[in-house]
C-alpha cells in the first residue's frame, strides 16, 4: 500500500508525546513490511524538510497552526494519484482530509483523545469557552462524516457524543524495556508520579493525596518525575516527604518507577495513559482518577480508579497500599496493552478495510 499519514508532530518535535510514539512504532513496522509510508508533519527547528527514518519518509512544513494548510497544499502539488489511503491523525484539530482529498483516495481518521475539559486549563477563558463549545464540536462533527479509528473506548464514547457513528477501537501498544528492570522495592512506602508538570496532569492533586494518606500510612513518601512549567513552583512549596527528580533518562525513570510501590495519575483526561502501562509492566500498580483514558489503561493494567478528588485517591492509597507492601504485583506483560506488532497488524487491517484495499499478508516486521 501507499500510505500517507498526517500528524501535526513527528517524533523529532519537542512537544512529541504518546501519540507520536504510537505513530513511529506503527509506521516503521509498515515500512519494514514493504508498504510505502509518508508522514506529513510540522517543521522542526534543526530538522530537514524531507527525511527518511526507519524506512518511511517524513515531510515537514508549516507550524503548529499552519501545518493543516501546508498539508493541503502539499497534497495538491504532490499527493494526488500517489496514495491508496490517507490517515488523518487527530490531536485536537483534525486535518479534515476527507474534505479535500479529491482524487478518490480513501481517508481514515485516527483519534487519540478529545480535548474538552482541557480547554479550560490550557487556554485563556474566552478562547477556552470558544474552543470547548464551538470549535472542537464543529471539528469533530465534521470528522464524523468518515470512518474513525480510536485508541480507547473512552475516546470512542467521546466521539459518539459529537455524532460520530463509524468508530472502531484499535489497541494501544507498549514495548517493555529489555532487560526488564527488577530492583527491590524501597523499604519505605513510596508512591510515584511520572509526567509533565502541567495543569491538566494535576500534579498538585497527587501531592495533596499523598499528604492526606500519610495520616494512615506513616512514612509514605512521593517521587515526582518529569519537567514542565509548574516544576519550580511545586518543588519550592513541597513538603519534605516529596522529592522532585525533574526530567530523567528512560533508564532512571524505569528504575524509580520499578522501586516504587504505587503509581498515581490524576490527569483531567488522556487518550490512554501510557505511563500507567509502563508502571504495570514494571510491577508497579496504579491508582488513577476515573477519567477518560486513564480508566481504560488503569483497568487494563489491573489498577484502581477513584473519583477525581485528592481525598478519594488518599483513601484508596490507605486501603490498597498495605497489601502491595506485603506482596508487590508481578510485572504485567505489555502493561495491559499489546505488542507493537499486534497494534501495527490490527491498525493495518482496519485501514485496509476502510480503504477497500485487498488484504495481503498481514504480519509486519519489527
Amino acid at each position: 500500500m501507499r500510505i500517507l499519514i498526517l500528524n501535526w508532530r513527528d517524533l523529532s518535535h519537542p512537544a512529541a508525546g504518546g501519540a507520536e510514539v504510537y505513530t513511529e512504532q506503527v509506521l516503521r513496522r509498515w515500512a519494514a513490511a514493504g508498504h510505502q509510508v509518508t508522514l506529513f508533519a510540522a517543521a522542526v527547528h534543526g530538522r530537514p524538510a524531507h527525511e527518511i527514518r526507519d524506512g518511511y519518509r517524513i515531510v515537514r512544513a508549516g507550524s503548529r497552526f499552519t501545518v493543516y494548510r501546508e498539508a493541503r497544499r502539499w497534497w495538491q502539488r504532490h499527493g494526488r494519484g500517489n496514495f491508496d489511503v490517507v490517515i488523518d491523525e487527530t490531536n485536537t484539530v483534525p486535518f479534515h482530509a476527507h474534505e479535500w482529498v479529491d482524487d478518490g483516495t480513501r481517508t481514515v481518521a485516527l483519534v487519540h483523545q478529545t480535548c474538552e475539559e482541557i480547554w479550560h486549563i490550557n487556554a485563556p477563558p474566552v478562547l477556552a469557552h470558544l474552543g470547548r463549545h464551538r470549535l472542537e464540536p464543529n471539528w469533530l462533527r465534521r470528522l464524523g462524516g468518515g470512518p474513525i479509528l480510536a485508541v480507547s473506548e473512552s475516546t470512542r464514547e467521546a466521539l459518539a457524543r459529537f455524532g460520530a457513528d463509524d468508530v472502531t477501537v484499535v489497541p494501544e501498544g507498549y514495548e517493555p524495556p529489555l532487560p526488564l528492570p527488577r530492583p527491590a522495592k524501597d523499604e519505605q512506602p513510596t508512591a510515584v508520579f511520572c509526567g509533565r508538570m502541567v495543569s491538566y496532569k494535576r500534579p498538585g492533586d497527587v501531592i495533596r493525596a499523598v499528604g492526606l494518606a500519610r495520616e494512615r500510612v506513616p512514612g509514605l513518601r512521593l517521587r515526582m518525575i518529569g519537567g514542565g512549567p509548574l516544576l519550580d513552583r511545586l518543588a519550592a512549596a513541597a513538603p519534605a516527604h516529596v522529592t522532585f527528580h525533574g526530567r530523567v533518562s528512560e533508564e532512571e525513570k524505569h528504575d524509580l518507577m520499578a522501586r516504587s510501590h504505587v503509581h498515581l495519575a490524576a490527569s483531567v483526561r488522556e487518550g490512554w495513559g501510557l505511563v500507567v502501562t509502563e508502571a504495570a509492566a514494571l510491577g508497579t500498580p496504579t491508582i488513577a482518577y476515573d477519567v477518560p483514558g486513564l480508566r481504560d489503561s488503569t483497568t487494563a493494567a489491573g489498577g484502581v480508579v477513584v473519583a477525581a478528588r485528592p481525598e478519594a485517591m488518599a483513601a484508596s492509597l490507605a486501603e490498597s497500599l498495605p497489601g502491595w507492601l506485603r506482596a508487590a504485583p508481578a510485572p504485567l506483560p505489555y502493561g495491559g496493552a499489546h505488542s507493537w506488532d499486534t497494534v501495527a497488524d490490527t491498525l493495518l487491517a482496519e485501514v485496509q478495510r476502510h480503504a477497500r484495499v485487498p488484504r495481503g499478508p498481514m504480519r509486519v516486521a519489527a
